[in-house]
């Protein structure tokens, strides 16, 4: 019997939930946000092993487009943090968008058209786990169509106020299940969740 491929995600969130823009100030201006690059003098030795055990392990990435460029633009090119770009750089991409458009990054499959139909499809298939970084209009697909299997969630202590919610519009009434925690030096809590069942009327089903 093979096993499914499961759907893991990797966000990186403000205290107060926001996923915009953590890389730099003009990663994602959406909306006037103003405080892209909210996650420096934050990262330290341990959220590097984090993240470095996480590219050891065999996965394909599954991306929204915008999360794609920005990455397509930076890993083939730079020399910095080399393992996290061997593995990006190596592994298939699959890249929703709803528009049909050319892929600089190798290893990249443009998903289309029916994206739920298609992503059911991926998990359906041989192969290893789909990871999705970044991604926030995809996160709220696959939430709202009980899509994901895990959760990593890193906890910044800082809040911006307004942005891009992890837990925005696709959310659903579920319980989650604390499977791995750890707090970085620097205050990061970095939590790992799966979900525990449908919440029903104060209850889990």
């Amino acid at each position: 019997m093979k096993n499914l491929r499961k759907i893991i995600t990797t966000t990186f969130i403000t205290l107060d939930g926001v996923m915009q823009a953590p890389g730099g100030p003009t990663e994602d201006t959406t909306g006037g946000f103003a405080y892209g690059g909210w996650l420096f003098n934050y990262w330290d030795e341990i959220m590097g092993k984090v993240m470095n055990a996480f590219m050891g392990l065999p996965f394909e990435l599954l991306l929204g487009k915008r999360t794609y460029d920005i990455f397509a633009a930076y890993w083939p090119h730079t020399k910095e943090a080399p393992i996290i770009a061997k593995a990006f750089n190596s592994t298939r991409k699959y890249v929703v968008s709803h528009t049909s458009t050319d892929f600089p990054w190798q290893n990249s499959t443009l998903i289309t058209n029916d994206i739920v139909t298609q992503i059911k499809k991926l998990k359906q298939q041989d192969g290893p786990d789909l990871w999705v970084h970044g991604s926030g209009n995809l996160i709220q697909t696959l939430l709202k169509h009980h899509l994901i299997n895990t959760m990593h969630v890193w906890i910044f202590p800082v809040t911006v106020g307004n942005g891009k919610r992890l837990f925005a519009e696709g959310t659903q009434a579920e319980g989650f299940k604390l499977i791995d925690s750890k707090i970085s030096t620097t205050g990061v809590i970095i939590a790992t969740y799966e979900f525990a069942g449908t919440l029903k009327t104060g209850s889990f089903s």
